[in-house]
């Protein structure tokens, strides 16, 4: 079976992480690479041995040997992007959050549809292993029916004032801590809990300012700490709390506690939002809370210094078979309309200031 030919869109997560994963895929060749300034094309296809670098997308996308992309840039550039690949007949990995509103997200999805396109979204906790033990678990009623969900993703990446002022510091660009773990959060929040019933959405910004490349202050209105309440589809409340500027923050943690006990999944890991994850099991008769042993099977092949790029690697994999077998994955573009959704709603009771009714979203699955 011939290699199937990627073209990676975006070159900074798309450098770090996509590139890597696509090569040390057996089944996957990278042969094309875009950014907008030519030189950089060229020197990161030589950097990394890949025959075409371009400086316009629809080069890329012309090119016969690509047949898939993975798109990588800012927000506010996907939907354009992706719509352009799909048109092109490539199928699509998209990252998050898909696009800038749900009505976009939406349009991409049913287009991906009719022109028979692969999609996925790099919602990668799945593919952890300590995650997927921790969705068996509770498939399997391990703590019994569920009281209360917690969620903490406190870490400390953007908390120096004086990191530089990007896209990610602009609202009209999709920056944000919503867009950059929030659109995580809903989806995981979805695959190991089922549907939402309501929420309650709550948006600040910390730090108002901050230097560009050449030094002088510039407005930040990207939100950096969102405090969301929901209600699952069974009544269980799940309370959310994510920030990006919590100097020493605990790090990322889901509690879940049941009537038969305790679950909490969590890392303290402030370098790498992958490494570090423990689950452990907790009941009122034992003074501790015990760590579970994640079984073999549920490990990944490998791991790497980033630990991006192992579960990306796996979602890749998936993504890659589903071409070949022309059948859909999870997550796909389904999932990141849902996701886009919840941010969008989140917004909207900010603005409202009150809780928000999920409504039904009534799309056609693949």
């Amino acid at each position: 079976m011939s290699k199937i030919g990627i073209g990676i869109i975006g070159t900074g997560f798309g450098q770090i992480i996509h590139i890597p994963a696509f090569q040390l895929h057996p089944e996957a060749e990278v042969v094309a690479i875009y950014h907008r300034d030519p030189l950089k094309a060229r020197e990161i296809a030589d950097k990394y041995g890949i025959d075409h670098a371009c400086d316009r997308l629809e080069d890329l996308l012309a090119l016969p040997t690509v047949q898939a992309v993975a798109i990588s840039t800012p927000p506010s550039l996907h939907y354009a992007q992706a719509k352009a690949a799909i048109v092109a007949g490539k199928h699509i990995l998209l990252e998050k959050p898909v696009t800038m509103n749900v009505q976009e997200a939406i349009e991409l999805y049913q287009l991906a549809l009719q022109q028979n396109i692969v999609t996925a979204t790099d919602f990668e906790f799945r593919y952890v292993p300590q995650w997927q033990y921790l969705k068996h678990l509770l498939a399997h009623n391990y703590i019994g029916k569920k009281r209360l969900v917690t969620i903490e993703w406190l870490v400390q990446g953007r908390a120096n004032p004086n990191r530089i002022w990007n896209w990610y510091s602009q609202k009209e660009f999709g920056g944000g801590a919503l867009g950059a773990i929030g659109s995580h959060t809903f989806d995981y929040v979805r695959w190991l809990f089922g549907d939402i019933k309501s929420l309650c959405g709550q948006l600040s910004t910390g730090i108002h300012a901050r230097p560009d490349a050449n030094g002088n202050l510039r407005n930040v209105d990207s939100d950096d700490t969102c405090n969301i309440l929901l209600e699952l589809a069974d009544g269980t409340p799940c309370n959310i709390a994510l920030s990006t500027v919590t100097h020493r923050g605990r790090g990322h943690w889901i509690s879940v506690y049941g009537a038969d006990g305790t679950l909490v999944l969590g890392s303290s890991n402030q370098s790498d939002y992958v490494h570090g994850f423990s689950l452990r099991h907790g009941k009122l008769d034992r003074p501790e809370m015990e760590l579970i042993p994640i079984p073999p099977e549920y490990e990944l092949p490998q791991t790497y210094s980033d630990g991006r790029l192992a579960p990306v690697l796996a979602l890749s994999d998936r993504w890659i078979k589903s071409i070949q077998s022309e059948q859909t994955m999870l997550p796909s573009l389904y999932e990141g309309v849902w996701s886009q959704l919840l941010m969008d709603l989140t917004r909207e009771s900010h603005e409202l200031r009150r809780w928000i009714d999920i409504p039904e979203l009534v799309l056609h699955k693949e």
